[in-house]
C-alpha cells in the first residue's frame, strides 16, 4: 500500500513546479488555499479525504496551458489529463485516478458538466470560496491589472466588455461571474460561506461605485 502522505508531498512538489510561472490569482498560493478549504468542507460533509486531497492539490495543474492561450484551452480538461498521467506513473489505482479526474474535470462552471460525486462537489465549492469575499476581490483586481484593464468602469461598460480587454475590470468579473457563485454552490457549508462572502462583495462594489462617482463627498 502506498504511503499517501509521501505521495502528497510529491504531488505538492509537482504542482508547485507546474505553477511556478503562473500568477494572477491562479498560482500555487491559490492551490494551497483551495486545498485547505476542501479539507475543512470535508470535515463537515464527509467524503474520501485522499481523493479530496489529491484532487484539490492537482485541480489547477493545467492553468499554465490555459494562460498561454488566453482561455482557448480549458484548464480543467487539460489539467485532468495531466493529473491522470502523473498519478498513473505513481502507480495509483484506476478507480482512484478516475475519481480524481472527475473532480478536476468538473471543478469549474461549464454547462452540462456538473460535479456528481461528493468529493467533486467539495472541490467545486472549495475553489469557488477562494474566488469570492476579500480574497476574491483581491484576485479580481490582480487579474485585471495584469491584463491591462482599467481600475473601474460603469456597469454598462463592464457588461459590454470582452475578456482580456481594457474594460475587463474587476467589476466586470464580479458582475459576470462572481455575483453568481452563491447560487451555484453544491454543499450546505459552502452555501453558507458563499452567502456571507457574496454580501461582502456586493457591499464593496456598491461602495466603490459611490466613491468613484463622488457621491459621499
Amino acid at each position: 500500500m502506498q504511503d499517501f502522505s509521501k505521495e502528497m508531498t510529491l504531488i505538492r512538489q509537482f504542482v508547485r513546479r507546474k505553477l511556478a510561472n503562473n500568477h494572477c490569482g491562479h498560482d500555487f498560493d491559490h492551490t494551497l488555499r483551495v486545498y485547505k478549504n476542501a479539507l475543512k468542507l470535508a470535515n463537515e460533509c464527509g467524503g474520501d479525504l485522499q481523493i479530496i486531497s489529491a484532487a484539490s492539490m492537482l485541480h489547477d495543474v493545467g492553468r499554465a496551458e490555459e494562460s498561454k492561450t488566453q482561455g482557448a484551452v480549458c484548464h480543467a480538461k487539460i489539467g485532468a489529463k495531466i493529473a491522470a498521467e502523473y498519478l498513473k506513473k505513481r502507480n495509483f489505482s484506476d478507480s482512484f485516478i478516475n475519481a480524481v479526474v472527475h473532480c478536476i474535470e468538473r471543478h469549474r462552471f461549464r454547462r452540462g458538466l456538473a460535479p456528481e460525486t461528493l468529493e467533486a462537489k467539495i472541490l467545486f465549492d472549495a475553489d469557488k470560496i477562494d474566488s469570492i469575499g476579500p480574497v476574491g476581490i483581491g484576485r479580481a483586481f490582480l487579474f485585471a491589472g495584469n491584463s491591462g484593464a482599467r481600475l473601474h468602469n460603469s456597469k454598462q461598460q463592464a457588461l459590454n466588455a470582452a475578456e482580456y480587454s481594457y474594460q475587463d475590470t474587476a467589476y466586470r468579473e464580479y458582475l459576470v461571474k462572481l455575483s453568481k457563485v452563491p447560487s451555484r454552490m453544491m454543499t450546505e457549508p459552502g452555501r453558507k460561506l458563499a452567502e456571507y462572502y457574496g454580501t461582502f462583495m456586493k457591499d464593496f462594489f456598491n461602495e466603490m461605485n459611490l466613491q468613484i462617482k463622488g457621491k459621499k463627498l
